[in-house]
């Protein structure tokens, strides 16, 4: 089909404002799918998609429509997660598109995510297709949700398009707004091969399977094609479209979205962002496309039987491939073994990346508490970056620490503001800019450390709120902190895998309540053995363990009281004796509890 007819377009939202539902209407309206192949989340392949309710990537799907004018267009569509850990896969499909279709639920109107994927649209230049989803709901309220289109994201209230993606109400209308308004494909003049790759996965049978926008030229069995990062050439063994199910082609033309297989056997090859392009004429230079994206959340992940480590480093190469943002190194710790430093975006994409190593490799994993990376200046004017306490200079060596900040946009209820900036405070955050969005809801601007969001904040503030609070946050670089480093003493000897680096303020809380959860854990010995949060060479807080006391008076009945208390005595000195050349086992399991993230 000619480029004229082809309309490439992505689908935004917040979280659960109905972009897979609609999405499921559009396959069957089109007649993509059969009435056979029907079923709810259609585009969410993962089990873990539809057990929790979100997308976590993306997948494209190629719809033949044939709309009033009685031409049949070729749409290409991309749906796009929610959650602000995925914004990252919303930026690489919304540079495939020439629109995009915001959804707005009209029940709950505009949301902090709506607004940062608009804006991620609109740095794209986009057409925005506004939708108001859900106005079948008695809470729907049309007319205030035109209205914030109008105030807060200043669309024109006329071009919002009332649906109902669950009853089918609006979707010939979303169609055809998608043909009149989303322009076609420009092809560059010279017809050299262009093509982004935005996405791809691992085959273990046809090895990695790229995702391809076309922006120029034509991809075709046979051909031999060259990736820009790596300067390695392939040939195309396979290329086709996705309707959904992979659907093999004679070609790919300019404007189309879909799938090449070529020769690439290993997860490294394959550089999501890259430009694909014939080997024989080149293009001159890549596309401009994605910004490398940075890890914001530090985690160790351990086997937990240590032979699986080779395992485990294929498996994360795979996940790589289909997730840009995840990035592993090898660390080792005396506690776990040998294992990997990861890198991931959040909290949910973390726990996303443990859940489909457990499900899709069988791997059985520890992973530990999350850290951030810190910005440190040495004495002597050296700067480091730091991403595992561990490797933090001692505190003489330090001039300055720097810890990473983010901008955290929040939308609440105004009844719920007192309740929220109570929180940001306890999170050593500033509230810098507060916005009325209407007579119900405020929108707060806060500063915070990003360590003190990852654990409990999102949570934390849903729960003041009601449900009703929603958050984005970017990053807005290092400020100075008062942050050290706390190690763990058991029995006198420091245990690596237990530092951590925290704000000074909070370090007394934080060890005590690490020095009582390991109180817990560690067996008792046959001596007392203390466990200590050092700061320096300043103990802030202890716990003791008791020792195991064995009844040495047992055979003793009746007689002279002297001869007990020689045995006393003599089961004292051996404890004393035992208390100096004792060695503290920590078991495995011991580890475990404590450093799982729970």
């Amino acid at each position: 089909m000619s480029t004229e007819l082809t309309r490439n377009f992505s689908i935004i939202a917040h979280i659960d404002h109905g972009k897979t539902t609609l999405s499921d209407r559009l396959l069957e309206h089109t007649q993509t799918i059969s009435e056979r192949e029907q079923q709810d989340q259609l585009l969410d392949a993962m089990d873990l998609e539809r057990e929790k309710g979100i997308t976590i990537k993306s997948h494209p799907v190629a719809m033949k429509y044939k709309a009033k004018d009685g031409i049949t267009y070729s749409l290409n569509l991309l749906d796009t997660p929610g959650h602000v850990d995925f914004s990252y896969e919303v930026a690489r499909s919304l540079a495939a598109c020439e629109g995009a279709i915001l959804m707005i639920d009209a029940a709950q109107g505009v949301e902090a995510q709506t607004m940062a994927n608009l804006h991620l649209a609109m740095e794209q230049d986009l057409v925005i297709i506004p939708v108001l989803n859900k106005i079948d709901l008695p809470a729907a309220d049309v007319e205030k949700s035109k209205q914030q289109l109008e105030d807060i994201l200043a669309i024109p209230a006329e071009e919002a398009i009332p649906a109902s993606a669950k009853n089918g109400i609006g979707i010939e209308d979303i169609l055809e707004a998608v043909v009149a308004r989303v322009p076609p494909p420009v092809e560059n003049e010279d017809k050299i091969l262009r093509a982004s790759v935005f996405d791809s996965i691992y085959d273990p049978f046809r090895g990695v399977i790229s995702y391809v926008r076309v922006f120029s030229g034509t991809i075709q069995p046979r051909q031999r094609i060259k990736l820009f990062a790596t300067d390695k050439t392939y040939e195309v063994k396979e290329c086709g479209v996705f309707t959904p199910k992979m659907s093999k082609r004679d070609q790919l033309i300019a404007g189309d979205v879909g799938y090449v297989i070529a020769n690439m056997k290993s997860a490294d090859e394959a550089k999501i962002g890259d430009t694909l392009t014939d080997s024989t004429h080149p293009c001159p230079e890549a596309l401009p496309g994605y910004k490398e994206i940075q890890p914001m959340v530090f985690s160790g992940i351990y086997p937990v039987d240590s032979s699986d480590y080779e395992n485990l480093k294929t498996a994360m190469g795979k996940l790589q491939i289909n997730d840009a943002a995840f990035t592993f190194m090898s660390e080792s710790s005396s506690a776990l073994g040998f294992g990997f430093r990861c890198g991931f975006l959040g909290l949910l994409h973390m726990e996303i990346i443990q859940e489909r190593l457990r499900r899709e490799f069988n791997m059985d994993v520890i992973s530990t508490y999350p850290s951030v990376i810190y910005e440190v200046t040495k004495t002597n004017g050296e700067d480091v970056i730091i991403d595992n306490p561990s490797f933090l200079p001692e505190a003489q060596e330090i001039e300055d620490i720097r810890e990473p900040m983010v901008r955290t946009f929040i939308m609440v209820p105004s009844d719920y503001i007192g309740d929220i900036m109570s929180l940001v405070m306890e999170k050593r955050g500033e509230l810098t800019h507060t916005e009325t969005i209407d007579d119900l809801r405020v929108m707060l601007t806060c500063e915070l450390p990003l360590a003190e969001i990852l654990v409990d904040f999102n949570d934390r503030m849903k729960s003041m709120t009601r449900g009703y609070g929603s958050m984005d946050y970017e990053h807005c670089g290092y400020r100075s902190a008062k942050m050290v480093k706390m190690d763990m003493l058991i029995a006198q000897e420091p245990v690596e895998a237990f530092s951590t680096i925290v704000h000074r303020d909070k370090a007394e809380t934080y060890g005590r309540q690490l020095a009582n959860k390991l109180k817990e854990v560690i067996p008792q010995q046959l001596f007392v053995v203390a466990i200590q949060a050092c700061i320096g060479g300043k103990i802030v807080a202890a716990e003791r363990i008791s020792a195991m006391r064995k009844n040495v008076t047992a055979k003793c009945y009746g007689g002279d009281i002297s001869r007990k208390r020689k045995l006393l005595e003599k089961q004292k000195k051996g404890k004393e004796k035992m208390k100096q050349f004792g060695k503290v086992s920590i078991p495995q399991e011991a580890f475990i509890k404590v450093l799982k993230n729970d």
